[in-house]
């Protein structure tokens, strides 16, 4: 009897993929204005309803094979302008996100949906290190600033999930080595590492030393660390 409910019902990825099949992306019978909305508000109402942030390869299955994703989304943008909140594109997807200037009303209205990380300024410059020079390792960060990173600072960043093992360093005994996350891009409101300041701009604008960094002088007394420096993390 289970296996004539099974034949008949299906497996849930045959009922998927025959849902999938019914699925009409191409919207052939509507005009194009009208093809065109209704491919936006499948887009919008998709990235919406995510509590992650959607990529194109995923928006790609409700929209027509013909479909530029970049101009819908586009379109939507230009429809959320003057709107309390955006579509931003963040950690290689796109996501809704309140504008910053809403985010004291937002928690005076309902408090903080998040939790917050508190860095000191050397677990903050180490997260800097880490995402410019990524893959890099333990040794190689202590290296960088004159004295030994500790394993709990590294176990700290690994812990609000914003470094992560990476693959092992050829060096003898192939430590391993830290790259950021896909948290460390959503936090920090990036869509790729390719987003993050020029390192050549930061020094010209006299705010990093590349020289100073590598000779371990960017702070005095780094070790020991100052006051921290509060990170609010999304749950």
């Amino acid at each position: 009897m289970v296996e004539a409910v099974r034949r008949r019902g299906g497996s849930p990825s045959d009922n998927r993929r025959s849902a999938d099949q019914l699925f009409d992306r191409e919207l052939d019978h509507l005009p194009p204005e009208a093809r065109w909305r209704e491919w936006m508000h499948r887009v919008e109402a998709t990235i919406f309803a995510a509590s992650e942030p959607v990529n194109r390869e995923t928006l790609a299955r409700i929209v027509g094979k013909s479909c530029s994703i970049d101009l819908l989304i586009d379109d939507i943008r230009q429809e959320l302008r003057g709107r309390p909140y955006d579509l931003v594109a963040v950690a290689g997807g796109f996501r809704h996100l309140t504008r910053p200037a809403y985010a004291d009303a937002i928690r005076a209205a309902v408090g903080g949906n998040e939790r917050a990380v508190d860095l000191t300024q050397s677990e903050v410059l180490v997260l800097m290190c880490v995402a410019y020079f990524q893959p890099i390792t333990r040794a190689e960060l202590s290296s960088f600033f004159g004295k030994e990173i500790s394993r709990d600072l590294i176990g700290h960043l690994r812990g609000a999930k914003l470094i992560a093992s990476g693959p092992r360093s050829p060096t003898p005994g192939a430590p391993y080595t830290y790259v950021t996350t896909k948290e460390f891009l959503q936090e920090f409101g990036l869509d790729t590492l390719r987003d993050l300041p020029d390192f050549e701009a930061l020094e010209d604008a006299g705010l990093l030393s590349k020289e100073k960094l590598l000779a371990g002088h960017i702070i005095p007394g780094f070790a020991v660390g100052p006051e921290p420096v509060g990170v609010e993390l999304d749950e």
